[in-house]
């Protein structure tokens, strides 16, 4: 595996009139990992995924996305990124398998329909690819979604927000698919406000507060810079989430057996 880095971030700036958004951020992400960038809301994660993927121009600084710098290489960077948004952007009139042709047939690649069929194999949405996405669940839009971001084989992939608005179903399915991208090689850059997604799908977690990285690390890591847990024996209760999947019969987040 190259030993260049997927994504690299120097010094980057943005400003929006008078708020400045990032404010000199510094980010290197390794190929093949899931990097989860954590921020609250208006913290400036989505504006470094648009600027990255070229749909925005940053005030200052470099960055460059699979050895292509974002400013002068963009349509270089366009070929080798893919990117899925908060919410999904399928055409929900068309089957799932329509939509996969679509945009098989939009990148030119031979054979449109049997790439439709690999993926709709590759997600487990065989069974749906004749149905229209319209009749889909939230979690099987979105593996739609992510899927036809996969046509093409883009060895970096961004997601923001990946699991907004679904149900804990929906949402161990999208985590699911995402460790099964990052063990075949993909290079995935993970936005989210939710601690718990991070933890169970990156590589390595960085902390975006005030406009720049606060921290950066595995999680391992990140655990030293507090002092270390004391021990308690305390009742573990489950947690609603815990109950509510016991109840329908899904799985674990960490993909342990039915309860």
């Amino acid at each position: 595996m190259s030993t260049t880095p997927a994504i690299e971030i120097t010094g980057l700036t943005r400003s929006f009139g008078d708020a400045t958004v990032l404010r000199g951020v510094d980010l290197s992400v390794p190929p093949g990992t899931v990097l989860a960038l954590l921020g609250s809301n208006g913290a400036g994660k989505t504006t470094i995924v648009r600027i990255l993927s070229t749909l925005l121009h940053a005030d200052g600084g470099t960055a460059t996305v699979h050895g292509y710098d974002v400013a002068s290489q963009a349509a270089d960077v366009r070929a080798s990124i893919s990117l899925t948004g908060q919410f999904a952007a399928v055409d929900e009139v068309l089957t799932g398998r329509e939509n996969l042709v679509l945009v098989a047939r939009l990148r030119r690649l031979p054979d449109p329909r049997g790439v439709a069929d690999g993926l709709l194999a590759r997600f487990d949405l065989e069974d749906a690819g004749d149905r229209r996405a319209a009749t889909y669940s939230g979690g099987m839009r979105r593996r739609l979604d992510i899927a036809m971001s996969l046509i093409g084989d883009p060895p970096v992939l961004f997601l923001d927000e990946p699991t907004t608005g679904l149900d804990p179903q929906s949402r161990n399915e999208v985590w699911r698919t995402v460790r099964q991208l990052a063990d075949g090689g993909t290079t995935v850059l993970l936005t989210t406000q939710h601690l718990e997604e991070a933890e169970h799908l990156a590589d390595r977690i960085a902390v975006l507060h005030g406009g720049r990285i606060i921290a950066e690390g595995t999680l391992a890591e990140l655990r030293q810079l507090f002092p270390p847990a004391t021990v308690e024996y305390v009742e573990k209760q489950p947690s609603l989430e815990d109950i509510f999947l016991a109840i329908v019969g899904g799985d674990a987040p960490d993909g342990g057996a039915q309860r």
